[in-house]
Formats: structure tokens, sequence, C-alpha cells
């Protein structure tokens, strides 16, 4: 049996104020990823997305979805 878990990674609001745009940190992301595999999780498919905020702002993301055994 299989255990899902849903995640929206994403960079913080102020770079996103400060410069415009804001991506994704790969270092950060990469901690990110590595910590949620200690736990048993297992990236199963990952989605990029631009999400628009306030209207003039953007910044990446991404939507990662992963797996475990019970």
């Amino acid at each position: 049996m299989k255990e899902y878990k849903v995640v929206i990674y994403q960079e913080g609001l102020l770079g996103s104020l400060l410069l415009g745009a804001s991506k994704v940190d790969p270092l950060r992301f990469s901690e990110f990823l590595n910590g949620n595999a200690r736990q048993g999780w297992r990236v199963v498919t990952m989605e990029k997305d631009i999400r628009r905020m306030l209207l003039f702002w953007r910044r990446e993301a991404y939507l990662v979805i992963m797996e475990r055994d019970l």
C-alpha cells in the first residue's frame, strides 16, 4: 500500500516584491527534496508553474507529488 503527498514548493514573497520575479533556489529546493527523501518519500512527478501575485509580480513554483510505502 502507498501513501501520497502533494506539495506546492515556492520561494518567499519578498524576492518577488523586490526583484519583480522570483525563481526557485536550486540549493533550497534540493534540501527540501532530500529532507523528504530521508522520511521515505519519493518524487513521482513534478510540474513547474509560474504564479501571479498582486497583479504585477510573478514567482516560480513547483507542484510535487510524492509517494512512500506504508
